[in-house]
């Protein structure tokens, strides 16, 4: 039965119901969220256990076998993916026992943060196409109510441009799963793949591959739709923008990793040379909207859309370094740009504003707060002994073995960009000694209980860091058997059709 595949998502929605119960209790509701992400947290290194020992698992949910009724499927990537999940879930909750106020809680805070995250985990562990979009919808809901929480003039006019833009890449993800039903007949995404090796028509083929391409990259913020991300992940509460940041636009780029390792895969030349070029442009157009800005948040959202580009390098490049260095990337990246953003929110709490100028000072005042964002900050732009380095040299790496010696220069100009951003905010909010005078922003009373509650998820999420980058051998490990398994997708047809099942050519 394998039930540890489905607990991660149960666990959330079952939280979250148990939230609404006590929807007058706010001590049960932050109780259930710490309690039910450490439970998501720790089902999840189950789910990375069992799938590392025994291969890729399979839930028939009602018994009915693929492809006749919903799979549940775990290979190494979806369960990597569910527990950066649970890690970024747990320290967002307890964050927001700092953060969260009582107006917000009252309108749903912590049951929809329950919700989104067992969108993202049912993303993750779905066999079934058309239930991938299902989940999409799921954290399409979720987001948007927790980005409209407060219901200022920023926060609405960023929601619009979010859902807007989410909503056209919805409509596109139905029409191509209808049309790709259409042609084989099937939802199960491993069925899928056995029957699309054998269709004749591969214009239609590719002509398909290039819709799910681009309902997937609007949702990752991939170029040249990735505007509604700056434009609305600064105005929500910032353990919000953390969550957003963290884990939606890795969705889409897990979607983009799964379609076109496992079903698209069969016209490289055509389908991952489109990807070269958007990862190129992705990287470009995202470190220099970052390089323009001097708002705390809006820098680190625009980094967001830069950072995409490297991870879509690793599966344009459609090597096995290249896949490893995406998966790698993926997991660092998730870490560090949550952390970020918590980072942002106690500078804040602290200084009363997220304008650069408006801020200074903090190195003398809080040195632990300046050493917190280092790690961080230069980990994003590569710096050894960080965990980014290591993701930025194995993609870089492959874009050199592979030859592709255009976007590798893209992507070492970008890393050099990325670092004079943090250098910028580091400057200004750190080492600056105070803001000029008439931009001085009041600064608010912080209570001690607070402040630890907010600073020990960065201190944990820093750890992490320090710990890929110091000890990488398991984390390499496990990048390399999960690109292994992408690179092999017979092995996933055969695991959820069962090993008699014929994988046509």
């Amino acid at each position: 039965m394998n039930p540890e595949i489905a607990l991660p998502i149960l666990i959330p929605l079952m939280s979250g119901a148990v939230s609404l119960v006590f929807w007058r209790s706010r001590l049960m509701q932050r109780l259930v969220a710490v309690g039910g992400t450490a439970g998501l947290l720790i089902t999840a290194l189950w789910l990375l256990a069992s799938v590392n020992r025994e291969g890729i698992l399979v839930m028939h949910m009602g018994n009915w076998a693929a492809p006749f009724g919903i799979s549940l499927v775990a290979d190494l990537l979806g369960a990597i993916m569910v527990v950066l999940t649970g890690i970024i879930g747990l320290a967002v909750a307890i964050y927001s026992l700092a953060t969260a106020g009582r107006g917000h809680e009252a309108y749903g805070y912590f049951p929809l943060m329950h919700l989104l995250l067992a969108g993202v985990a049912g993303a993750f562990l779905t066999g079934d196409i058309f239930n991938l979009y299902v989940w999409f919808e799921v954290m399409l809901v979720a987001s948007f109510a927790l980005l409209i929480l407060g219901s200022e003039k920023a926060q609405m006019e960023g929601a619009i441009k979010y859902v807007t833009l989410n909503l056209l890449s919805s409509v596109i993800f139905l029409i191509a799963v209808g049309l790709l039903y259409g042609m084989v007949g099937t939802l199960n995404m491993a069925d899928i793949a056995r029957r699309l090796a054998a269709v004749e028509e591969q214009g239609m083929v590719d002509a398909l591959a290039m819709m799910f391409m681009v309902a997937f990259g609007i949702k990752a913020a991939a170029f040249p739709l990735f505007f509604w991300l700056p434009a609305s992940y600064h105005t929500p509460p910032v353990a919000v923008s953390a969550l957003f940041a963290g884990l939606l636009t890795k969705v889409g780029v897990y979607a983009l990793f799964r379609v076109f390792t496992l079903i698209f895969h069969h016209s490289p030349g055509y389908t991952h040379e489109i990807l070269l070029w958007g990862a190129g442009l992705t990287m470009l157009s995202g470190v220099l909207g970052a390089a323009a800005q001097f708002e705390f948040r809006r820098i680190l959202s625009f980094h967001i859309v830069s950072q995409i580009g490297y991870m879509i390098l690793g599966l344009a490049l459609f090597t096995p370094l290249a896949i490893v260095g995406g998966v790698f990337y993926i997991m660092h990246h998730i870490i560090v740009k949550a952390n970020l953003f918590l980072v942002s929110g106690i500078v804040h709490r602290l200084g009363g504003s997220y304008q650069l100028k408006r801020l200074g000072g903090f190195y003398r005042s809080h040195p632990w707060l300046a050493v917190l964002f280092l790690i961080p900050a230069l980990s994003l732009a590569g710096i050894p002994p960080l965990s980014g380095f290591l993701a930025k040299f194995i993609v870089i790496r492959a874009g050199i073995e592979a030859e592709a010696y255009g976007v590798t220069a893209i992507a070492l100009l970008v890393g050099l960009l990325t670092l004079y951003s943090m250098i910028k905010i580091w400057s200004e909010v750190f080492w600056k000694s105070t803001p000029p005078e008439g931009d001085v922003a009041p600064y608010p009373e912080v209570r001690q209980r607070e402040l630890w509650l907010m600073a020990a998820p960065v201190v944990g999420l820093g750890l992490c860091t320090l710990f890929i980058g110091l000890y990488p051998a398991p984390i390499h490990a496990l990048a390399e058997a999960s690109a292994a398994q992408l690179l092999d997708p017979d092995a996933y047809i055969r695991a959820v059709l069962g090993e008699g099942a014929e994988v046509l050519p």
